[in-house]
């Protein structure tokens, strides 16, 4: 008869929930930690960069998303705990490592799919009862500063966590992919609430892939936007937050 310990105390759970956890709170802290800190020194050399063009202003915001990111970890961990009995059966596995080709391939899939899954998941929460229930809190944030990534309603934020595992399940991911994709995961949120959109930065070398600017006219506007990064999603379902397209068309993109 399997035990408890069986069940939540096996490799693959240490593996799987518990290490992603750690990839993700440890590669978050990194990059959120370098590009506030490009934001609370607004270097001139990289103004030039800088999105908004109004100055940053005094981010009160810090303290409180760093606590609010922290009590959002605990709850994914409490998340982790109750779903691991369903995602120990998922596919996803610690074998043998796959081929670069098919982790690059994976990764590919996980992007894109989860881009999609957000965009539908973010256009619900501004429906006016989320909005003001859930998701108006991220939306204290508008002249966004990377640590302010995190600042959401946990019920958010479980669920932005839970569609980045969609594409890993589907697969059947090993667990170094999902490390990887989680790290970029993150670095996708850090550098969406960073201020400022870098031409060198990853990201801009994914197809339809408009960089921070993306996210960044989301928060100033509020409608619109609502993928996190292809804005591809938005062009189709003609949901482009308002001047988006003239902002990009001046810059010729």
């Amino acid at each position: 008869m399997e035990t408890l310990g069986d069940t939540w105390g096996g490799p693959l759970f240490w593996l799987f929930p518990m290490a992603t956890m750690a990839v993700s709170m440890a590669a978050f802290a990194l990059f959120a930690t370098v590009f506030t800190a490009i934001a609370m020194r607004d270097p001139e050399s990289l103004r030039r960069y800088r999105i908004q063009s109004r100055k940053p202003r005094a981010q009160g915001l810090v303290g409180p998303s760093i606590r609010t990111w922290l009590v959002n970890n605990a709850w994914m961990f409490v998340a982790s705990l109750a779903l691991w009995p369903l995602l120990r059966h998922s596919g996803v596995h610690a074998g043998p490592l796959p081929s670069a080709w098919t982790i690059a391939a994976q990764l590919l899939l996980f992007i894109y799919l989860d881009d999609l899954l957000y965009y539908w998941m973010h256009r619900a929460l501004h429906e006016p009862w989320p909005f003001k229930k859930i998701h108006g809190l991220h939306h204290t944030i508008l002249t966004p500063w990377a640590v302010t990534g995190h600042y959401m309603h946990p019920v958010e934020y479980v669920s932005t966590g839970s569609l980045a595992l969609a594409g890993p399940i589907l697969v059947g991911a090993h667990v170094v992919t999902i490390w990887i994709w989680i790290a970029f995961r993150q670095f996708e949120a850090a550098e969406g609430h960073s201020g400022y959109d870098f031409p060198w930065t990853p990201t801009h070398w994914l197809p339809g892939n408009d960089g921070a600017r993306h996210h960044d006219m989301h928060h100033l506007r509020v409608r619109g936007n609502y993928a996190g990064y292809l804005a591809w999603t938005d062009r189709v379902f003609g949901t482009l937050s308002k001047g988006y397209a003239e902002d990009l068309a001046a810059r010729g993109r």
